[in-house]
């Protein structure tokens, strides 16, 4: 009787995984949607330079 148990409570645990896995989303996050630009672009390019190079 108890291997019947053991198998119950392993069949039991692998379906609750199953189900939460499979399950629809419960995310109530909001909806973000495209967010606006306020900014200024950048007039010119500007290059990036490594001061530090390890390798020199």
């Amino acid at each position: 009787m108890k291997v019947f148990e053991m198998i119950r409570d392993a069949v039991h645990y692998l379906s609750e995984g199953a189900t939460r896995i499979f399950k629809p989303s419960d995310d109530h996050y909001p909806e973000t949607g495209v967010q606006p630009f306020e900014g200024e672009p950048y007039s010119q390019w500007v290059e990036l330079q490594n001061t530090k190079n390890p390798l020199k």
